[in-house]
């Protein structure tokens, strides 16, 4: 606020404001930075996003694109001040898992307000033309659709919680009311912020100039740091061996958006001028930002350790594919190209960063703490115990936020100034500076036999894994494991490649690869169908894996293999829609009508490594049970499912539980949120520790097995079939703060694969099968997904409502890579060029929950957030061709 400004005076919700701030000031810097109405989200300071979404005289504005000066004498609403219409919807929110992540939550809310005062109980198109302007990343809009559209009929009824029921949210509240904090939300006022240079280049060298007379020249500049003010190693990455991209480049850069310093002090002195006048002469050098050109033998070498631009190799072999190929009576073969696809969460990068001793503290966005705190010790030199990470609330992740972002320069920061520091990407240098996922060219060769049996398959691609490292070696292990599909192969060969490029570095994306391999497989099958005039669907079935067959990895499952079970239950949505593409392409007009199905499988964790999760937990003695939770809840629903199956195994109700969430100081290491891996690693941790925390209980009075708990009041009463008991916390020993407490493990049992990529990959698979209907305008080229069925093998559901939100949202993720994203360095670096499907994009969805028993999941769960997205970019593209016969 600069008390030389005039004032402006409105009103908010029904209270007289009066600021002083410059007329063309943004309201949504008011409204957050002047009345900590943190409620208002930023996700683009565009208009593109509407998380800034308010109300103003009744109606819907993005107060990023609203001046001071236009709302003087106006009302203003914001989900913390509006009033029954918001409150219905809330309620309706938490009633129907409309809230993921929950940062576009409050844009959605005052949208849907203005809607819910014009028609109390709108049409789902009505709610679609309302809500048209507020992106979703995560939820695929169909929830909210139905929480704007029935309003009216929620209640506040919540059930107890036992595995395999609908529970909400147990950290919903807060994304409804707007109190949640992200990463831009935690700061105290006048904290110092900070900005970064970054290369404007693909590829240059580059020399400082003299800081010392920039700083004179803008004296509001606290400090600045470079690559000098690194005091331990200025390198960060993800796996052992492949730790390789700078903190801030020394003399050239490898990528657009490569951070060579970074600015420090007050807002208002970190202009854009300031920026523009920093001291650094660039010298751009030929870059290759493309696979073909890095590949070519005068390429300049990224990485003088990587000969030939090669990151690293990933292979899978059994039997001999060549002479399968060869014996089979019918091929399809095929090249498939892939672009960068950008996260596009509506939350860009925060956090905030403070000393406390000899300590430092960073509170940001991430989806995995403990390597935060790994990599910010390594980068300052420092203990692990010197360095702590308290996860904020992530707005949006899908993988990209397992990388550390600003969490290093948070750090350095407040070290050289002492002070507290702050920094929020903006719109365009999140989606410059961060991952994306892989662009690939593939090749693949798959044979069958005239009676419609597969006959072996050769896979080769190549991966664009930018110009660092990230999470490429992954990618390349894991898809030759998966570009089979979960079919039986005999004889298969599979390749994968991690090339570095001049291109944004890409990293973890929901499947880490295995969408790309899909496509390149599943459209292949239909080819194969087609030639040998079988329907595709039941080709599928007769080709799919079951227990007792071994996967190309060599590894059998006796159980749990459900992809058939998949199949099978789209069979009755395969034939209606069949029978309706037939009718209308048998009519007159430019609309033909195209039924397309795919596959996926994915294995949950950590491929052929270590990959534990420890969960701690404990009784108090006033009664509270405590969970210690280290996993980040990045809007999947880690919170409330690994609750529920810490409580189901203790005996309590769900809703009993207190919940501390990630903090490196106090919960153990739940291991990173990827790779599907919380249900089933840190949901076996959670059933462990509640194992072991009743035993403690059961044993202290020798009850028997099966005995209830009831705890409340200081008392843990334990009623069994032949005794009752009634223990006084008060009086018994505590430590740690607890009466009774447990830490407790789990590690998937995995193998090692060998040169041929045999061995035991992964503990458990899920699997999906996906049917898309689309309707292909052939006047103007125009494709419309108009309806969808997705069925999955979560071995067993948790929490049904969650699913459907995870399946949801997956699809229009992947509905988007098939048909309108495509991240072009320097030209879609935005949320306006870069398209991101709309709630007016996504079709009626519906979900197929298949319950096939995995022998090492909690209660037999599996993972599911990855496996959504593989099937649904080839069954999309397979109903393309089916309408059309384009491929």
């Amino acid at each position: 606020m600069n008390k030389h400004s005039p004032a402006i005076s409105f009103t908010l919700g029904d209270q007289a404001q009066s600021v002083a701030a410059d007329p063309a000031r943004r309201l949504s810097e008011i409204l957050r930075e002047d009345l900590n109405l943190k409620s208002v989200k930023i996700g683009c300071d565009a208009g593109d996003c509407g998380a800034c979404t308010v109300l103003v005289d009744g109606e819907q504005h993005c107060a990023c694109l609203t001046m001071a000066g236009q709302v003087a004498g106006r009302r203003i609403e914001t989900v913390e001040t509006a009033g029954e219409e918001v409150a219905r919807l809330q309620k309706s929110f938490l009633a129907h898992g409309a809230a993921q992540c929950g940062v576009c939550t409050p844009g959605m809310l005052m949208a849907a307000a203005d809607l819910l005062r014009r028609a109390p109980r709108p049409s789902v198109a009505e709610v679609e033309g309302a809500l048209g302007g507020v992106l979703c990343r995560c939820t695929g809009y169909c929830k909210i659709i139905r929480a704007v559209a029935n309003a009216y009929e929620a209640t506040d009824t919540q059930i107890d919680g036992a595995i395999g029921t609908p529970l909400r949210r147990l950290d919903g509240h807060p994304k409804v009311s707007g109190a949640e904090t992200f990463g831009d939300d935690i700061a105290p006022p006048d904290t110092l912020d900070i900005r970064v240079i970054r290369s404007p280049h693909p590829r240059a060298r580059f020399t400082l100039g003299d800081l010392d007379a920039y700083r004179a020249a803008h004296p509001g500049i606290t400090a600045i740091l470079t690559a000098n003010d690194v005091p331990g190693q200025n390198t960060f990455g993800t796996i052992p061996g492949f730790v390789d991209q700078a903190v801030f480049a020394v003399s050239e850069t490898r990528f657009r958006g490569e951070a060579i310093a970074a600015i420090i002090g007050p807002r208002t002195a970190l202009t854009d001028a300031a920026l523009d006048a920093f001291p650094v002469d660039w010298t751009p050098q030929d870059a290759a930002t493309d696979i073909a050109t890095a590949l070519a033998p005068e390429a300049a070498q990224l990485h003088t350790d990587r000969h030939g631009n090669i990151m690293c190799r990933g292979f899978v072999a059994c039997g001999d594919p060549d002479a399968a190929l060869s014996q089979a009576d019918i091929t399809a073969h095929g090249t498939f190209t892939t672009s960068y696809v950008e996260h596009a969460y509506i939350e860009p990068e925060a956090g905030f960063a403070r000393l406390n001793g000899d300590r430092v503290e960073i509170h940001a966005c991430t989806q995995a703490p403990v390597m935060d705190q790994e990599s910010v010790a390594a980068i300052l030199g420092w203990p692990l115990d010197r360095v702590r990470i308290v996860p904020t609330a992530a707005g949006g992740g899908f993988g990209s936020k397992l990388d550390v972002s600003v969490q290093p320069i948070l750090a350095l920061a407040t070290l050289k100034t002492g002070q507290p520091v702050r920094i929020t990407y903006s719109r365009r240098e999140s989606m410059q500076s961060t991952t994306k996922r892989h662009p690939a060219q593939m090749t693949a060769k798959i044979g069958a036999t005239r009676d419609g049996k597969l006959k072996g398959m050769a896979f080769s691609g190549h991966f664009n894994t930018g110009a660092y490292s990230s999470w490429g070696p992954t990618v390349a292990t894991r898809v030759p494991v998966h570009a089979s599909g979960p079919y039986r192969f005999a004889d298969y060969r599979a390749e994968a490649i991690g090339v570095f490029t001049n291109g944004p570095v890409s990293g973890a994306f929901r499947g880490f690869g295995v969408p790309q391999g899909a496509i390149a497989q599943e459209c292949l099958f239909d080819q194969l169908a087609e030639q040998l005039d079988l329907d595709p669907l039941e080709f599928r079935i007769a080709n799919a894996l079951e227990n007792n067959v071994k996967t190309v990895c060599g590894q059998t499952f006796t159980q749990g293999v459900g992809i058939k079970a998949c199949f099978q239950a789209l069979r009755p949505a395969w034939q209606k829609a069949c029978a309706k593409a037939k009718e209308i392409n048998a009519g007159p007009g430019p609309i033909r009508r195209g039924v397309g199905v795919a596959a996926g499988w994915y294995g949950c964790g950590n491929t052929s490594i270590s990959n534990p999760s420890t969960i701690r937990a404990g009784i108090r003695p006033d009664g509270a049970v405590v969970l210690h939770q280290g996993a980040p809840d990045i809007g999947q629903g880690a919170n409330t499912v690994i609750t529920q199956i810490f409580a189901e195994t203790l005996g309590v109700p769900a809703q009993d539980v207190t919940l501390i969430g990630p903090d490196t100081d106090v919960t153990p290491d739940a291991g990173k949120t990827s790779a599907s891996r919380q249900t089933f690693v840190t949901g076996n941790a959670a059933r462990l520790a509640a194992q072991t925390l009743r035993r403690h209980i059961l044993e202290r009075v020798n009850a028997e097995e099966d005995a209830t708990l009831s705890l409340g009041d200081g008392h843990i009463r334990i009623s069994g079939s032949s005794s009752d008991h009634t223990l006084a916390l008060s009086d018994l020993p505590t430590e740690n703060g607890y009466v009774f407490e447990a830490v407790e493990t789990y590690d998937p049992p995995t193998a090692p694969l060998d040169e041929n990529g045999q061995g035991a990959p992964y503990a458990q698979y899920g699997y999906a099968a996906h049917l898309a209907e689309i309707d292909v305008d052939i006047t103007l080229g125009t494709v419309k997904v108009v309806g969808y069925t997705a069925a999955h093998d979560v071995g067993r559901a948790i929490n049904p409502l969650l699913i459907e939100g995870q399946v949801q949202g997956g699809i229009a993720q992947g509905l988007g890579m098939a048909l309108m994203e495509e991240y072009l360095p320097g030209r879609t670096e935005n949320l306006h060029d870069y398209l991101i499907p709309t709630i007016g994009d996504i079709p009626p969805i519906d979900t197929i929950i298949i319950e096939e028993a995995d022998e090492h999941g909690p209660y037999g769960a599996k993972g599911l957030g990855e496996h959504v997205l593989i099937p649904t970019a080839p069954a999309i593209l397979n109903a393309i061709t089916h309408a059309t016969g384009a491929r």
